[in-house]
């Protein structure tokens, strides 16, 4: 069975972002194709994907390279979310289904409960979810895209202290999918603009440091097509 690039993007993508593979350096396609169990095609298809992304570059008598990017280039993505998210919610105020609020409304309820728990890892997680189910009630292909991939990039280059106050951020959140709901574009924005701005001074920039974990294998019945 041929293993989609898109999997094997994926899984170099999320070595990337977790430190397996260092800041600048090399990635062979060998390499790769022997770590996840594929074939080198599928590896070269993804690394073409990745340069595109920003993740990997191509260096002259070097090959492949994981990127290293700048401080400036961080400080960018995060001012590029700022502009963006609030566009989203404005976005899924005028074309979110009713599957995006039943959705966006649970996350709401499990984020309060988990806050009044004190249980933070969770917290991490479900605010994930939540931006991403908001990106996608956008009903934007271009803008889900670009929202994921602000996304990876600000996981790999930042560190993200926890509110010091969880309650009030995700009372800013239901507050975000009530104007979603209601159709108010305006609101919606303005809200998510604030939220944004207020997430954004919890990031802390990471020093680059290997992270040795290990990723199962692309080639195996456990992945997801």
């Amino acid at each position: 069975m041929r293993i989609p690039a898109h999997s094997v993007c994926t899984a170099i993508r999320d070595d990337i972002v977790s430190g397996v593979f260092e800041r600048g350096s090399r990635l062979t396609e060998e390499q790769l194709a022997r770590r996840y169990g594929v074939s080198r095609v599928p590896v070269r298809e993804a690394l073409r994907t990745l340069e595109s992304e920003g993740f990997v570059t191509t260096r002259r008598h070097a090959g492949a390279c994981v990127a290293e990017p700048t401080e400036r280039e961080a400080a960018d993505l995060l001012e590029i979310r700022m502009l963006l998210e609030p566009m989203g919610a404005a976005r899924a105020a005028q074309r979110r289904t009713d599957a995006h609020l039943k959705v966006l409304r649970g996350l709401v309820r499990l984020g309060q409960e988990r806050a009044r728990r004190g249980q933070g890892e969770d917290l991490r997680s479900l605010g994930g979810w939540f931006h991403e189910t908001l990106a996608q009630a956008s009903g934007s292909p271009a803008l889900i895209a670009l929202l994921t991939q602000l996304r990876h990039k600000i996981a790999w280059m930042y560190a993200v202290e926890q509110p010091a106050k969880p309650m009030e951020s995700w009372a800013e959140h239901g507050a975000i999918v009530d104007a979603v709901a209601r159709g108010d574009v305006e609101r919606a924005r303005a809200l998510t603009a604030l939220h944004t701005e207020r997430a954004t001074a919890a990031h802390r920039l990471r020093r680059p440091e290997r992270v040795r974990t290990s990723q199962h294998p692309v080639n195996t019945a456990s992945v997801q097509h």
